[in-house]
């Protein structure tokens, strides 16, 4: 068998002594020993002719045998390059130190486990002499952001998947500034990876976590400064205290529980009222199909329940690593809202906004105040920040572009307030550069209890908002393709559309005013047609902004076979008539998926999201 495998490894032009490296795992052995096995040959190549390579989300893929697969392996490489890349950017690399913190997955057939998987990160950075801030529990992601500005350390990484399915694992990596890595340090990194493919010696030794004297245990200090800082943008605590309000939390079978408890303590609340089948981390996700709160109702459904049982107004879910948050309100009817991203966002801009009208300074200048969203995000800030008097700004979409850029406002003397992505991902303040369930699950709560003592829900505060901004009525949905070369060709045929590089003028009865395209830079808006944000060739995307008011943008996703689509009209605030606007929104998409995705003609599989 040890021949054949030598034989199956020459035929895929790879070095024989990878083949030893990923077996050093019992359970990764045995993986690809049965695909031996069984002659499962396609297999094999798929799983070791491709390396990982950094997307939206750092590295994010399944646990197993691999190396386009998440396991010991891999991580160890991975930090290799990043250790020798950090070597190269920063002389103080061994006095200043390295973040690493994990969330609670974990999967028997591959023994691959976040914790386990931290450790090796830890043991390749240890072995050479790199002070490690490992923390000693499971952490919500954005502690470990938090921490490498905290701590002033070089570089920290987290292992996590967030909300992906269960099988899978990831590897997030933040940079100095608290953000997460953008280009060129991503391809610098995958560089280096691949520059130093064989582990190192130490590099498999996991135990040097728990003997080494250059390891510290950051847990204690992270988690006080954090909720000390979390009381910055606390505004009504006398409120909170006395409130009769009750709230519901679920964690999803994450690691949001325990932080969630102390946030709502450091906000003056009582503690919200736990799931009990979904506090507790479970890497099998038992309860929900997927661990995903964006999903909305149908995976809220425990802690609906529940709320209702102990007469509790407010559902807040954070997803498994605590980065984002879902909310519902009950409503007089008797139905559950749940509110979408979009429609937290409008809540958040307006509250945080008003709390720092009331609470800033006599001099102070409202030019100065920003908000961010990503382009594919509702234009709601925009339309506040253009009555109001403050800056908004749109990055790419992930919360990569939103962390450098708010990094960059605030060394120039900015006040940013607020920022978001559409998927459920709230900054509220600037504690953490990144998305934090933990601190939009407390500031949603206080939000809650300043409306209903003005006796108002979440859900008529967010009417008033669009009442006096304008309403903002978004969808967003997508359709799976697993064929390249036709998501391609439909994008392609975008760019060349009535004549070779010439982008549609109308979509259907719809007459189009702009075209931004990020994939080439291309902005009919602009004065020398160049796109303002970066372009992004590694991914599609279009953004077509049309007469009626109307935004739609058509993207791929870096993490998945998806062509999505997100549409928002962006009416004035006299336009008041809603179910009309929701109505010609829905006509627009409509059109835009016969004209521009044509599903029947290319074989595309259809799925609200």
């Amino acid at each position: 068998q040890a021949e054949f495998l030598d034989d199956q490894m020459n035929s895929l032009n790879l070095q024989n002594p990878y083949l030893n490296l990923l077996l050093q795992n019992q359970k990764t052995k045995e993986q690809i020993e049965s695909l031996l096995q069984n002659g499962k040959h396609k297999e094999l190549r798929d799983r070791l002719c491709c390396r990982l390579t950094f997307g939206t989300a750092g590295l994010r893929s399944a646990m197993g045998a691999g190396f386009c697969y998440i396991n010991d392996l891999t991580v160890i490489q991975s930090t290799q390059g990043i250790y020798k890349y950090l070597e190269r950017c920063f002389s103080d690399f061994k006095q200043r130190g390295f973040v690493v913190g994990y969330d609670t997955r974990g999967q028997v057939t591959s023994n691959c486990s976040s914790k386990k998987l931290a450790k090796l990160t830890a043991a390749v950075l240890l072995a050479k002499d790199v002070p490690v801030y490992f923390f000693s529990t499971y952490v919500p992601t954005p502690f470990v952001p938090y921490a490498v500005q905290q701590l002033k350390a070089v570089a920290g990484v987290m292992i996590t998947a967030s909300h992906n399915r269960k099988e899978d694992n990831g590897y997030k990596v933040y940079w100095e500034n608290g953000a997460q890595i953008t280009s060129p340090h991503d391809k610098e990194i995958i560089k280096c990876i691949e520059e130093c493919v064989e582990p190192w010696n130490g590099s498999w030794n996991e135990n040097l976590v728990d003997t080494s004297p250059i390891r510290q245990d950051p847990l204690k200090k992270i988690c006080d400064c954090y909720m000390e800082d979390l009381k910055k943008i606390c505004y009504h605590r006398e409120l909170n205290v006395q409130t009769n309000l009750k709230f519901v939390h679920t964690s999803f079978h994450g690691v949001g529980h325990d932080y969630v408890q102390l946030a709502f303590k450091a906000f003056g609340f009582q503690p919200p009222i736990p799931v009990p089948e979904q506090k507790d981390p479970d890497p099998d996700f038992s309860t929900v199909k997927c661990p995903n709160p964006e999903e909305g109702e149908s995976v809220l459904e425990l802690s609906l329940r529940l709320a209702e049982k102990e007469n509790a107004k407010v559902v807040v879910a954070t997803d498994p690593d605590a980065d984002r948050l879902a909310v519902a309100e009950h409503q007089e009817n008797g139905c559950w809202k749940v509110f979408t991203g979009n429609e937290l966002a409008a809540l958040f801009g307006w509250w945080m906004f008003s709390c720092w009208k009331e609470n800033c300074s006599e001099d102070a200048d409202v030019k100065n105040v920003y908000m961010l969203a990503t382009t594919v995000s509702s234009k709601i800030l925009r339309a506040i920040a253009l009555k109001e008097g403050f800056h908004f700004e749109e990055t790419l979409p992930g919360f990569k572009w939103i962390g450098s850029r708010v990094k960059d406002l605030l060394d120039n003397g900015k006040v940013v307030l607020f920022a978001f992505e559409e998927s459920i991902g709230f900054m509220c303040g600037t504690s953490v550069l990144d998305k934090d369930g933990v601190s939009a699950a407390v500031v949603i709560a206080e939000m809650a209890t300043y409306l209903e003592g003005k006796n108002l829900t979440l859900a008529q505060k967010l009417i008033e908002i669009y009442e006096t901004y304008g309403y903002h009525i978004s969808k967003t949905s997508y359709f799976l393709c697993y064929d390249p070369p036709t998501i391609k060709r439909i994008f392609e045929k975008l760019r060349n559309f009535d004549a070779p590089q010439s982008y549609p003028k109308c979509c259907g009865i719809y007459n189009i005013l702009h075209v931004r395209d990020i994939t080439t830079g291309y902005d009919s808006s602009q004065p020398n047609k160049k796109s303002v944000l970066p372009v992004s060739k590694s991914s599609q995307m279009i953004t077509f902004t049309f007469q009626n008011g109307c935004v739609a943008t058509l993207r791929t996703s870096g993490t998945e076979p998806k062509i999505k689509y997100y549409a928002e009209m962006c009416a004035l605030p006299e336009q008041s008539d809603r179910s009309m606007l929701e109505e010609e929104l829905q006509k627009l998409i409509e059109a835009l998926i016969e004209n521009f995705l044509e599903p029947d003609k290319n074989g595309l599989i259809w799925r609200s999201a």
